[in-house]
């Protein structure tokens, strides 16, 4: 094992170095990683109460190695465990050729739709817990009970973000982290706590992202409604018009138009309408779980 020409000398250095090992790995495995180490490293000193912290990090480094190690063996495991539900097939010339279409084949697409269809629930329970708390803490704070309460009510809302982590991986695809995040030492007192639950940029950015999940959670939930029975409806109408030769389509406004409609040709260049609708709705929710995977990333994940 090559020793580094200067080991760690603190824990922190040590977490730094790890960080930067890990550059470009996924936010969550680095949040674990670091997560990891830093409790191994803290235990380590724990149980060495006779030696220095820069002496338990040189025994660490010469048995488990150095962050550059630990990084690498992160990667590899992260490469022998995860097991994708989306894989990503190889295509071939077909594939590419009628790639508007081969979205319907996508596994990502179906759960991108249900986490769209989900997020109205978890987004007006997220909105309410966080407006609810933040309310009941202000109102607390002239009282003996405000301090505890708030503290309380910042671990639901890190226990909230990491339940939602949980979701988002599980339906959008996006890496995030696989335990809880860390909070104050249970031997800090009440000042440190404090400090560390303003300080903490998590802490607001969970929050901003549980009152975000509202109006996000709407709109997905309503494109994803519309989308899927606007293109469905139409596509269903059309066939049945066809079956049965009657036609209820009324456009006042398009006399000609509604005419049109009326006919067979008309009723098949609709439903062919209707058809490409509904493709185009899924890239829609394709898209839309693509994106906000990277919302939840940026505000969800501590690093």
């Amino acid at each position: 094992m090559v020793m580094p020409a200067q080991p760690p000398e603190t824990v922190q250095a040590y977490l730094r170095e790890l960080r930067a090992a890990l550059k470009g790995a996924p936010a969550g495995l680095i949040a674990d990683a670091l997560a990891d180490c830093e409790d191994h490293l803290n235990n380590e000193i724990a149980q060495n109460p006779d030696q220095t912290e820069q002496q338990i990090l040189a025994g660490v480094v010469e048995t488990y190695g150095t962050p550059e190690e630990i990084a690498e063996e992160y990667r590899d495991m992260e490469i022998a465990t995860v097991q994708t539900p989306f894989p990503q097939p190889e295509q071939n010339v077909n594939d590419r050729k009628f790639g508007f279409f081969n979205v319907v084949s996508d596994p990502r697409t179906y759960s991108a739709l249900l986490y769209m269809l989900l997020s109205l629930a978890t987004g007006i329970f997220y909105f309410t817990w966080t407006v609810t708390g933040i309310a009941m803490s202000l109102g607390f704070a002239i009282l003996i009970i405000g301090i505890p309460f708030f503290l309380l009510f910042i671990a639901s809302i890190r226990v909230l973000s990491h339940v939602e982590g949980r979701i988002v991986e599980a339906l959008l695809g996006v890496r995030m982290p696989r335990r809880l995040p860390a909070g104050p030492a249970a031997d800090e007192g009440i000042v440190s706590k404090i400090r560390e639950a303003f300080t903490d940029l998590r802490t607001w950015s969970s929050m901003f992202y549980m009152l975000l999940m509202l109006p996000l959670g709407i709109t997905y939930f309503v494109v994803g409604v519309v989308g899927l029975s606007l293109s469905l409806g139409v596509t269903a109408g059309c066939i049945y018009s066809l079956v049965t030769g009657e036609s209820h389509i009324q456009i006042s406004d398009a006399p000609y138009l509604e005419h049109f409609l009326h006919t067979a040709p008309g009723l098949v260049v609709l439903g062919l309408c209707g058809i490409l609708l509904f493709f185009l709705v899924l890239h829609v929710a394709r898209a839309i779980g693509w994106v906000h995977g990277k919302i939840a990333e940026g505000l969800l994940v501590r690093l």
